[in-house]
């Protein structure tokens, strides 16, 4: 263990404790927000640059989902309340990604109650109805691949529309390019405990690290992550006949969450080419922080290969 970390453990642990009442605070305060806020909760809130306006949107998502996702379109709906059937049309979602997933939560808790992605339903069409226990329930739904054409659903509780159709512009993630300019010592207070613990994953519980590392991490993808140091680059392979089963997206963070660098390791070098593109080399982090690696299937023989085939170094 370094001996950096005699005075780096106190700090962290300040920093989890105040993640933690930050998080209680905050998430209560959004939560009255949208109880309070029906014409809010009843329309498609995507995560844009005009979303990140509202003062309450970038505290929320640190402390709600703060490994951001750089490489989907996210749109969130609710609360709403189900009696009996949610129903939402998937020629919408279909027509605008390659590849999607749609989670149903129960509400305020956020638990997970169930999930749909492509691999499962790209052969349905038109609506799909889902039957749900009476109860408060928030839909979130996550683009990969997308078109130049991107619609979030229509969709109905009990049969009774909640919400139309909703288009947004192919380029709505571009925020991101420059969202590390949105630091500050609040939010590196907030997460400065991340990469510490990262250091000392080998003596903590591995479920206790992923929980804080992965607070909202999609059930259909595979992660992979650890802290780099400032200086370090990330390299990762992957052996060219898995990559075309699978997805694979990258990002760095600081050590206040916030995207330093994002990119997609593809099959494809260029469009037309047959040169294949299986190794992904990141600059140096300017600064310490930490990668995000996740991996999204096409197939379960995919998933079951993945160890092997993919080798990712600091270098």
């Amino acid at each position: 263990m370094s001996i950096d970390l005699l005075w780096e453990i106190p700090l962290a642990i300040a920093s989890f404790l105040f993640y933690k009442i930050m998080k209680f605070f905050i998430g209560n305060l959004y939560t009255l927000y949208l109880i309070f806020n029906q014409k809010v909760s009843s329309q498609w809130r995507v995560l844009s640059e005009e979303n990140l306006k509202s003062p309450l949107s970038i505290p929320v998502l640190m402390t709600k989902g703060p490994r951001w996702n750089t490489h989907a379109v996210i749109g969130t709906l609710g609360p709403f309340t189900v009696q009996e059937s949610l129903s939402f049309d998937l020629d919408s979602i279909n027509s605008s990604a390659g590849s999607w997933i749609v989670v149903i939560y129960d509400f305020p808790a956020y638990r997970t109650i169930t999930s749909l992605s492509k691999s499962e339903y790209s052969a349905q069409q038109g609506w799909f109805s889902l039957k749900l226990p009476p109860g408060k329930y928030s839909l979130g739904v996550r683009y990969y691949n997308y078109q130049n054409s991107l619609v979030f659903p229509a969709v109905k509780t009990d049969q009774k529309e909640l919400v139309t159709a909703y288009s947004v512009p192919s380029d709505v993630n571009k925020f991101y390019a420059h969202l590390i300019e949105k630091k500050n010592l609040f939010y590196l207070a907030l997460h400065y405990y991340i990469y510490t613990i990262l250091r000392l994953k080998k003596w903590l519980p591995e479920s206790f690290v992923r929980a804080e590392y992965l607070p909202v991490g999609a059930p259909d993808t595979q992660f992979f992550y650890d802290f780099i140091r400032k200086g370090e680059s990330l390299e990762i392979r992957i052996d060219p006949v898995t990559l075309p089963q699978v997805d694979v997206y990258v990002t760095l963070y600081d050590r206040s969450s916030l995207p330093v660098a994002t990119a997609k390791i593809t099959s494809l070098e260029g469009i037309g080419s047959p040169q294949i593109k299986n190794q992904y080399c990141s600059q140096p982090m300017p600064s310490n922080g930490y990668y995000l690696v996740r991996v999204r299937h096409q197939n379960d023989i995919a998933k079951l290969d993945l160890v092997k085939s993919l080798q990712i170094n600091k270098i």
